[in-house]
């Protein structure tokens, strides 16, 4: 049983490593991720499709370790957290695949007197 006045210690967070952004990185732009994984690694197609375009082109690969990638599901997941605390919920489309979502076509437009 733990004291009150003695809340278990948590390990210290690890500390924020120092990053280089080169001046000639390219920016991409994904709407689509596919990701594949073997014992050792997982790995992440990012790739930007468009309507009416197949296939969609893979403009990015990333390879992680498993706990990489697990540190990132956490980073993603606080991050949206607060993304939602500060813009509101953001909606998951219910029926069909995410690119249907995207890209279906419009709705017909209504006849007159409907």
């Amino acid at each position: 049983m733990t004291n009150p006045q003695n809340p278990p210690s948590r390990p210290a967070p690890l500390p924020h490593p120092a990053l280089e952004t080169p001046s000639d990185l390219n920016s991409v732009y994904a709407n689509l991720v596919r990701i594949a994984h073997s014992p050792s690694e997982l790995v992440f197609d990012f790739a930007h499709l468009l309507p009416g375009v197949t296939p969609a082109r893979v403009c990015a690969r990333v390879v992680m370790s498993p706990l990489g990638a697990k540190l990132l599901q956490r980073a993603l997941s606080e991050n949206l957290s607060r993304y939602e605390a500060a813009f509101g919920e953001i909606k998951v489309p219910g029926e069909g695949s995410l690119a249907d979502y995207l890209f279906k076509p419009p709705p017909p437009p209504a006849k007159p007197g409907e």
